[in-house]
């Protein structure tokens, strides 16, 4: 019962990141329509990226934890990408330069969103996997 409960909350936790690069992407859709300003853009998508960065590490040393080894793996170049954008000090937003990089940080964003929904799918195949197993060992 406790693997079921921990791929649960992988899962869980999967889905706040995405909804955190969502919104991210949303923000610079907005931008790029003219709906929003720029320094409301900028300042929106630079408080979030902490936020993702936090709960990525957090997923990751949860996989470790739980002996999830495969997983862990899996999400170890997500995290290794957002420690080297925060080490070179490119995480946040420029709001001078946000419409310059406009299609860059939309792309990163959905290369990030493309990632995230493969941890997803195997996650949820876990997921689905230890619940039949559950179900199984009950009968």
């Amino acid at each position: 019962m406790g693997d079921l409960l921990a791929w649960l909350l992988f899962f869980f936790v999967l889905i706040i990141i995405i909804v955190i690069v969502v919104y991210q992407l949303m923000c610079l859709a907005d931008l790029e329509f003219d709906y929003i300003n720029p320094y409301d853009s900028a300042s929106r998508i630079n408080k979030m990226i902490m936020p993702e960065f936090i709960t990525q590490g957090v997923l990751c040393f949860l996989y470790l934890i739980t002996g999830h080894w495969f997983m862990s793996l899996l999400s170890v170049p997500y995290l290794y990408y957002n420690v080297r954008v925060y080490m070179l000090r490119q995480h946040l937003v420029d709001v001078t330069e946000i419409f310059n990089s406009l299609h860059w940080e939309k792309k990163r964003r959905f290369f990030k969103l493309g990632y995230l929904v493969f941890l997803l799918c195997i996650s949820l195949f876990w997921t689905i996997w230890n619940a039949l197993e559950e179900e199984e060992q009950a009968f």
